[in-house]
């Protein structure tokens, strides 16, 4: 393959293993996709799927599974602790190589239209293939959730950019879906040995980028800015381990990787008498950036070495085994 794309499409289903198989059956019978992770939570009720190849294939491979899922999913009975607007909650392209960000964008207008007339699904474009500013943040989109949606579409600032512009049976059923183009984002979760939801909830608002909101002395509301740059967060309950997490999603690891957000999330919770007792990787993560915390913890110069210290040091493995060959996107497409 001289062209790799990866497509990482979050469904809201983490529960039901037979509606999970099913959508990863619909990837993988495109020829030229390799299917690269399956990962599910259950408090989450959600599961993200990462798969590469051609890009024309991978365009088709979204396209069966999105569909696939919109016949499995049905929106108005779903529940989950994550934030979600639809069936396919979001699907992004990937650049990975010899392929330009353009192209990817391209595929995203491509794999919207075609979503939006052949599904009748209402599509939502976001990051570098938003055609509005306001959209390109995917939380910006996602504001208000499935059960807010209706309203959202009959916005006059907020028709989706492909498929039907009202509420009908069908969109009750399989709510939006948001495609777009981005870079490599991290979903990078760490945990907190209390079940308090609100000391993840304060630490995310003090990490994230945009920061948080605070009542003025005279009333008025003002934004205090975060502490890392290129950081979404929130606070999260995993009601199955009784603990709390601090989830994120690294927009740009280069600037801020997971080792700097675990050390300060560590910090922060030692001030509400709480641990970081470890954390987790939801789907794939670049090679270098366990390398960038494998040196942050040790002297050790070896690859191996580095990434056995980078999985011990961050905890990576607390609630799941860290396998790196299952883990590491260069590992599983052959590129290390």
């Amino acid at each position: 393959m001289n062209k790799i794309i990866e497509c990482v499409p979050n469904f809201s289903e983490g529960k039901d293993t037979r509606k999970i198989e099913k959508i990863a059956d619909a990837v993988q019978r495109v020829k030229g996709v390799k299917l690269l992770n399956i990962e599910s939570d259950v408090d989450y009720n959600r599961t993200v799927i990462t798969f590469a190849g051609e890009p024309e294939s991978v365009k088709d491979a979204a396209f069966y599974a999105i569909e696939t899922a919109a016949a499995v999913i049905d929106m108005s009975q779903q529940k989950g602790e994550h934030p979600r607007i639809g069936a396919t909650d979001v699907c992004p392209f990937v650049p990975v190589a010899g392929v330009a960000m353009d192209e990817c964008v391209k595929l995203a207008h491509l794999l919207g239209k075609e979503v939006g007339e052949k599904l009748g699904i209402p599509v939502y474009l976001y990051a570098e293939a938003a055609n509005i500013p306001q959209r390109y943040l995917l939380p910006d989109i996602r504001k208000g959730e499935y059960e807010g949606l209706s309203e959202k579409m009959s916005n006059p600032e907020w028709p989706p950019d492909y498929g039907p512009s009202e509420f009908n049976d069908r969109v009750k059923k399989t709510g939006a879906t948001v495609i777009g183009a981005r870079e490599f984002l991290i979903a990078y979760n760490v945990n907190l040995n209390t079940e308090d939801i609100s000391v993840a909830n304060n630490i995310s608002g003090m990490i994230r980028s945009s920061g948080t909101v605070k009542i003025t002395e005279n009333g008025e509301k003002e934004r205090v800015t975060g502490m890392l740059k290129f950081v979404q967060a929130m606070g999260v309950e995993l009601k199955e381990y009784k603990i709390t997490q601090v989830s994120t999603n690294i927009l740009n690891y280069k600037v801020t990787p997971p080792h700097v957000i675990f050390e300060e999330v560590k910090k922060l919770a030692n001030v509400y008498g709480v641990n970081a007792s470890g954390s987790e990787v939801i789907g794939l993560i670049p090679k270098d950036a366990l390398i960038a915390a494998g040196r942050f913890y040790t002297t050790e110069e070896k690859e191996q070495n580095l990434i056995s210290v980078a999985v011990e040091k961050l905890g990576l493995s607390q609630l799941n085994k860290f396998v790196p060959e299952k883990k590491i996107v260069e590992y599983l497409l052959g590129l290390n």
